[in-house]
């Protein structure tokens, strides 16, 4: 059991927003920060949209704190930003310097910004004298290669940085391989502030087995094991689990899929915001490849309905 471990839910785009929050933290347990997908386009009058406000609506879901998370090269946006989170209530604001797609990359935006250690030096220097919250920074070990973490040793250590959280792919990989755990393990004693470990626990003998090669760290961040199986973080500290973990699943899925109706005024874009989720949900059954094309065959709510019904009733929840 690790009921002292501190675990947070890492954010993904287009899955980890208001509406899902909201329903995981009344179903699910064992996390203790969920983070928020990463804003952008924060507006020079320092007003937000009522989309992105509305996302920003609480400081905690079901007692689980909620970050946000900025993806952004400019310091007076982040500035901007954090000022109007801690408005909000909001204390902590992490900054994106991982997200590994190309369309952001090429832009020295997220994990694209690693190889520029004076540009990352530079923002942090303006940003964090001017903000009254916590600054954390997610970031991986660089985006042509892990060497590139060298130069940023120094630029994190002689900031005032709340906490960094590292996934040690490099951006290149997206989510290929395996996570560099040797280069993470030669990086970690360089660092002056709180780390977190993120990337490859997808089940508690993952986490058993980082926990033995890191037994300094006391904070982990999951991600896609987490989506795959909604469970993992109890699982992780030993609590207690629902006897009929396939029936908590579906009871989940159908009211998280409820939500999503009613959050999009029953328009079909609905059943993309679940198709999203099955591709990691799906992992969790039987037959993975099989699950996940029933999902995304499916073109009408009746349709999709049916599907999950027959998921349910063919295919065997394995974890």
């Amino acid at each position: 059991m690790n009921p002292a471990t501190q675990i947070s839910f890492a954010p993904f785009q287009g899955i980890t927003g208001k509406v899902f929050r909201s329903i995981w933290t009344k179903q699910f347990s064992g996390v203790d920060e969920f983070y928020t997908p990463y804003f952008t386009s924060i507006n020079h009058d320092s007003r937000l949209s009522p989309a992105k406000l509305a996302e920003l609506k609480r400081i905690s879901e079901n007692n689980i704190k909620i970050v946000p998370q900025i993806l952004s090269k400019d310091a007076d946006e982040i500035i901007r930003f954090a000022s109007i989170l801690k408005n909000l209530g909001f204390d902590e604001l992490n900054w994106n310097l991982g997200c590994p797609f190309p369309q952001v990359a090429t832009k020295k935006r997220g994990s694209g910004m690693l190889p520029y250690p004076d540009m990352i030096d530079d923002i942090l220097q303006q940003v964090l004298p001017s903000i009254d919250i916590r600054f954390s920074v997610k970031c991986r070990l660089g985006y042509h290669s892990p060497d590139e973490f060298n130069e940023l040793i120094s630029v994190f250590n002689r900031s005032n940085i709340s906490q960094l959280i590292i996934h040690p792919r490099i951006g290149r990989q997206l989510y290929k391989g395996k996570a560099d755990t040797d280069a993470f393990a030669a990086i970690l004693p360089q660092l002056n502030m709180p780390v977190v470990y993120n990337g490859d626990i997808n089940t508690p003998g993952d986490f058993e087995q980082l926990q033995q090669s890191f037994p300094a760290l006391n904070s982990w961040m999951i991600g896609r094991g987490l989506l795959a199986n909604p469970f993992l973080a109890a699982q992780i500290k030993g609590f207690d689990l629902p006897s009929d973990r396939p029936k908590h699943i579906r009871s989940f899925v159908e009211d998280l899929y409820i939500a999503y109706r009613k959050h999009m005024n029953d328009q079909l874009s609905a059943i993309g915001y679940m198709k999203e989720y099955w591709h990691y949900l799906s992992q969790s059954f039987d037959n993975p490849h099989k699950v996940l094309k029933k999902i995304i065959k499916t073109r009408s709510f009746d349709e999709y309905e049916s599907a999950v019904a027959d998921i349910f009733n063919e295919f065997e929840w394995q974890l």
